[in-house]
């Protein structure tokens, strides 16, 4: 926690991270407009006194829908890192602790899935559920799914060779308990590391669906759907794009900066630096 703390960019990333989720949780008491309120008179308003951030083409104020997102943006994005997680992990310590024929399969199947980029498989999978934010989750989460069990079966192999791992299975531990008590919390720092650098790109696939029309729905105020109404004001309203996305880029930035730190305390190699 002290080298972490005496790293700029980690503290910097912290400290945005935090502003964000702050501002989301407050909500409804530091936005002074109702997020999905009309008001006709004042559409397409540039920032001024009343409307900080300006207006969006049907009058709604940007700085209560921007602060309003955070709450959609930031909890699809944790909730699509801790879902696709869970599952991963599982598939990758199963895979590495079993080995043999069903590690061969497991893997090449996880090798295909991972040929797919994960925009296009969150698409593909968005068209087979439907639009929503609940199917972004899942689709989102079934695309990093290959990569988590990709990085802890790697990490399960090697776990696995130690000596406390063949006392375990000595003494007559099953294999459930070995992966759960022995394997599990070997890899929780790989977990930490990978979530952390994947939450970023969760929130940016999140955007990007609800970008094309494929994620939050009109009038939820979600930072990619803001981009998305946006996009034919450019030239007229370029405040309508601007300030929902750079908030889209200080979530990402804030939560790369914090993923970059904790790779570099976490990984053995780089801890006598």
């Amino acid at each position: 926690m002290r080298r972490f703390a005496h790293h700029p960019g980690a503290l910097v990333g912290v400290f945005v991270l935090l502003v964000l989720i702050v501002a989301a949780i407050l909500a409804p008491y530091i936005a002074p407009f109702d997020p999905t309120e009309t008001d006709v008179g004042a559409r397409l308003s540039a920032p001024d006194a009343m409307h900080w951030l300006g207006a969006d083409l049907h009058g709604r104020d940007i700085y209560s829908r921007i602060v309003w997102g955070g709450r959609y943006s930031l909890a699809v994005g944790i909730a699509t890192v801790l879902l696709a997680l869970v599952i991963g992990s599982s598939i990758g310590i199963f895979l590495g602790y079993v080995g043999g024929r069903v590690d061969a399969i497991g893997s090449r199947l996880i090798d295909v899935l991972l040929g797919f980029p994960s925009v296009v498989m969150a698409i593909l999978v968005v068209v087979v559920l439907g639009v929503g934010l609940v199917n972004v989750v899942i689709a989102v989460a079934i695309a990093q799914v290959p990569r988590f069990a990709r990085v802890v079966r790697s990490a399960v192999l090697v776990t696995k060779e130690q000596l406390y791992v063949d006392a375990a299975r000595a003494i007559g531990a099953s294999g459930w308990r070995i992966m759960a008590r022995h394997l599990l919390p070997n890899v929780v720092p790989t977990l930490i590391v990978l979530g952390t650098l994947n939450l970023g790109e969760a929130i940016l696939s999140t955007a990007t669906l609800s970008f094309l029309g494929l994620g939050a729905q009109p009038p939820t105020p979600e930072w990619g759907a803001m981009l998305n109404d946006g996009r034919d004001y450019m030239r007229y309203a370029p405040w309508m794009m601007f300030f929902p996305g750079l908030a889209l880029f200080l979530a990402v930035m804030s939560v790369n900066l914090i993923g970059d730190r904790l790779s570099q305390l976490l990984d053995p190699r780089a801890r006598q630096r």
